[in-house]
């Protein structure tokens, strides 16, 4: 669905980020999501570097995703898709057992392999350079080798982790983009065409579109 700005749903997210980080940032998780379950929204746009005093009151943390819809308030990407999918078959079965399935995975994604992928991202990122992460990236690689194997072994020849794409499939793919400036993923071919094959839906490719359309083009002075 096109960004509307008469939409009920809403979602808070940058309106500038480095380059590097473009397409990255967790609000095209939910976007992504409404755009499976054909729900229209708007963006409600903040600085990146000087996050607004009376955003810490929807957002504790000060980060992007929030959203909100005239029935709920709240925050996390996790918990936006979950809320989203309450009434689409195309990111939550109806099935109950199909279902907790899909949730699991959701979960699984965000608690057992993002946060292994993140440590990478802030040792080759956003620590670049720095002397420990010489030492420490070894072991990093090797966890993260690890987690991809009992992933790929989960997976096995099926085209989503269960039988049709979900809430689970977005959120795994999305989080596996942690890896996209490595080799990781590759070393794993299920995985690799996985990924591929969730990222190649419009849905996503529209999230990404609508991002990329709100993110100013110049850095802000303070940059």
């Amino acid at each position: 669905m096109p960004v509307d700005p008469n939409a009920a749903a809403e979602i808070v997210a940058f309106e500038w980020v480095p380059d590097f980080a473009r397409t990255y940032v967790r609000d095209v998780r939910v976007r992504w999501a409404l755009e499976e379950a054909g729900i229209p929204y708007r963006t409600r746009l903040i600085s990146a570097l000087e996050r607004p005093r009376a955003y810490f009151e929807e957002q504790p943390f000060g980060q992007v995703p929030a959203f909100r819809d005239g029935t709920v308030e709240i925050f996390e990407s996790g918990a936006i898709v979950l809320y989203i999918g309450e009434d689409s078959e195309r990111l939550l079965p109806r099935d109950a057992a199909a279902r907790a399935r899909a949730v699991t995975w959701v979960i699984a994604s965000l608690n057992s392999v993002e946060p292994f992928l993140m440590e990478l991202v802030v040792i080759d990122q956003f620590c670049k350079g720095e002397e420990w992460t010489q030492a420490r990236r070894p072991a990093v690689v090797e966890t993260i080798r690890t987690r991809l194997g009992r992933l790929s072994d989960a997976l096995g020849g099926r085209d989503y982790l269960e039988r049709e794409f979900t809430a689970g499939d977005l959120m795994m793919a999305s989080v596996l983009r942690n890896l996209d400036h490595t080799e990781l993923l590759a070393e794993f071919p299920n995985l690799a065409a996985y990924q591929k094959r969730c990222l190649g839906r419009s849905a996503y490719q529209a999230a990404v579109a609508a991002q990329c359309a709100d993110f100013k083009k110049d850095a802000p002075i303070s940059a």
